[in-house]
């Protein structure tokens, strides 16, 4: 049997997985992730099982990598400036599902052309527009997104669009027809940017993996887990890191069935950044037809039906102004935790908290620090000079942000340079709180103790401090995550439940707490499945989010790495798409991945679009990593009744390819 290696990288820990096909697993691993250079904690996690389960590299048949890196990007607004191309479209395209507020300000070209519902061209390509404009914004962005109308019909503008940037520029080019077969131009043009703004992040996470397996003498193939739970080989997710958005949750969800044996649970997997909900239904995924939903972007990727929040142990801890008072809001963003920052930065972290404890006013930005992360990346040509500036004073290690931000416009310098991912913002988080009250002990306790003390004297408008003290501080941060956890379940549990919208948790939630006992009226809210709890923090806080449910907390062996784990037991899934429609002519048009079709009958154009999907998808099979690969064809017919005939609309075709993922021999 064969031996295998799951690898998850999260935006905390990086986990390792040994698994053996007969045997089960073999040894496990966790080490914090670097972001400077993945290949650095994911070399150590995997040197831990190799040594662990007495195994030489090359034993090693077969390497599957999922990832909450896409994910956390979205959550946490990271990725690269990116320019889009929108061909046949006009402005108000930007207005739809959320375009503009995705773009946040980057460059859109706007060009004539585009083809109408038939796939035939509506007018000519504008070329020179397209050449002028790419001379003009030379150098100034570090990938490229191209959507054209009714591309999925007839891509001849969005290819010659590539062609021509290509020619341009050595930045990738992401086409939308290329990831989604369906309707929307502007969900398609969404979805476009997203994955051109995660080109350059998943890249370089694949590539630094690469590098270290070249070097450890590991010689197997590398895959990497899709946001459906199915695994595509590395090549593919390079140009296609959109796919990969909700790999950890839907490895993660893959693992818990396997963990658990539950064929019926809500799975919730905390990690440092977001918290992952999905439903297991009879031992599968439940699936989002929709498409994912990430960062509150609705995007036109197929994946697992996971709810997924900015909420997790390392979440930032804000104190907010409510009326007159304070309150505590975790997240969405993910802080580096001090306690953390303390092992590697001891003397300075410690010296900085001190000189800070001795000061009489209080400042919210005290206990925050900021790392320069250190990766090459296409960014840095985009900085302006302040940028620079900043990157290159955190180039010595951290600084406390009220020695760095000096100015008022070093504030937005440092926010742009925290959004392209080139600095993290170090600061308390719940894991510190956890430290605080001996929940947590693997990182520096009197560092995450003084950084609380710091925030605690944080004062409301009345002049009263948030908080008595560094313990009761912990322990709201701590009831506060407990809190939305439980609420997040509910609202998950309520998502697109016509009857009891998920809006209403929050009030459920609190109608039902020990604290609002009515004289006359009784409440009580509940979960009627058990939770499936993963995560390397799931024992400090779900037994408590069980009991507010009221149903059990499934923690099983190995939930701390249930993600490397489900990393391995997948297989290569792929599937390819065709729809056919009458014409006015009486003939039957083919719309697939080139140019359409006509056909005299249906039959004949159904014949053809099966031949012509079983050559791409198993092609497509192939090259996502596939081997023994079997087909399945499905088609819905959607039928009218006109004038008391039935009549064709449209046929939907799909195929679906897969297989077991190739191994090293």
């Amino acid at each position: 049997m064969a031996l295998l290696l799951g690898i998850d990288t999260g935006g905390t820990y990086t986990d390792a997985v040994l698994y053996d096909e007969e045997t089960g697993v073999v040894a496990s691993a966790k080490s914090l992730t670097t972001r400077h250079d993945y290949s650095v904690g994911i070399g150590q996690s995997v040197s831990r099982v190799i040594d662990e389960g007495k195994v030489a590299p090359t034993d090693i048949a077969l390497v599957s990598l999922s990832t909450t890196l896409a994910t956390n990007a979205l959550v946490e607004g990271q990725g690269g400036r990116v320019c889009l191309v929108l061909i046949g479209f006009d402005e108000t395209t930007l207005s739809r599902h959320g375009l503009s507020e995705a773009l946040k300000g980057d460059p859109v070209i706007y060009l004539d052309g585009g083809h109408n519902g038939q796939g035939e061209a509506l007018i000519s390509l504008e070329e020179a527009k397209l050449q002028s404009d790419l001379a003009a914004m030379e150098g100034t962005v570090s990938a490229f997104a191209v959507a054209g109308l009714f591309a999925i019909r007839n891509p001849e503008h969005e290819l010659r669009a590539r062609e021509i940037i290509l020619g341009h520029s050595g930045n990738s080019v992401t086409c939308s027809h290329e990831l989604s077969s369906k309707l929307d131009g502007p969900r398609r043009a969404l979805t476009s940017v997203l994955n051109a703004r995660l080109i350059n992040l998943i890249h370089h996470l694949i590539t630094s993996t690469e590098a270290l397996f070249d070097q450890t003498g590991i010689l197997a193939p590398l895959m990497v887990v899709q946001g459906d739970g199915a695994l595509i080989s590395a090549e593919v997710a390079k140009v296609k890191p959109i796919e990969t958005i909700l790999s950890g949750p839907a490895a993660s969800l893959v693992g818990a069935a396997f963990l658990s044996g539950a064929s019926n649970a809500i799975v919730s997997d905390i990690g440092g950044t977001t918290t992952d909900i999905a439903v297991l239904e009879n031992g599968s995924p439940r699936l989002d037809a929709d498409g994912a939903t990430v960062g509150g972007w609705r995007t036109m990727v197929e994946a697992v039906a996971i709810y997924t929040v900015g909420l997790g142990g390392d979440s930032e801890v804000a104190a907010v102004k409510a009326g007159l008072g304070l309150q505590l809001v975790l997240g969405p963003r993910r802080l580096v935790p001090v306690s953390l920052l303390a092992v590697s930065h001891g003397e300075l972290v410690h010296d900085t908290l001190e000189t800070q404890l001795n000061r009489e006013r209080p400042s919210e930005i005290f206990g925050r620090f900021a790392l320069a992360v250190g990766r090459k990346s296409a960014h840095i040509a985009t900085l302006s000079a302040l940028e620079k500036d900043i990157l290159e004073q955190l180039q010595d290690g951290p600084q406390a942000l009220d020695t760095l931000l000096v100015r008022r416009r070093y504030h937005r310098a440092l926010q742009r340079l925290v959004t392209t991912g080139l600095v993290l913002i170090c600061g308390l988080t719940p894991s510190d709180a956890a430290h605080v009250l001996g929940l947590h002990s693997d990182w520096d306790g009197g560092a995450a103790e003084k950084a609380a003390t710091l925030f605690a004297r944080i004062r409301d408008s009345k002049g009263l401090p948030i908080a008595s003290g560094a313990e009761g501080l912990s322990r709201m941060i701590v009831e506060a995550l407990v809190r939305k956890s439980s609420q997040t379940l509910l609202e998950a549990a309520l998502d697109k439940d016509p009857l009891l919208p998920k809006h209403m948790a929050g009030m459920l939630l609190d109608a039902a707490m020990p604290a609002a006992v009515h004289p006359l009226v009784e409440s009580s809210i509940g979960i009627r499945l058990p939770i499936i709890a993963l995560g390397a923090s799931a024992h400090i806080y779900y037994p408590d989010v069980a009991r507010q449910l009221r149903t059990t907390a499934m923690i099983p062996e190995f939930a701390g790495v249930a993600n490397a784990i489900g990393a391995v037991v997948g297989q290569v899934r792929v599937s390819v798409n065709a729809s056919i429609s009458p014409t006015e002519s009486d003939y039957f048009r083919l719309y697939y991945t080139g140019e359409p079709l006509d056909f005299k009958t249906f039959d004949e154009a159904v014949a053809k679009a099966e031949e012509l999907l079983t050559v791409e998808g198993t092609e497509k099979a192939v090259e996502a990593g596939a081997r023994d690969i079997q087909v399945k064809f499905d088609r819905r017919d959607n039928i009218a009744l006109i004038q008391g005939r039935e009549m064709l609309v449209e046929s939907l075709l799909k195929l679906s390819a897969y297989g077991r993922p190739r191994i090293a021999r």
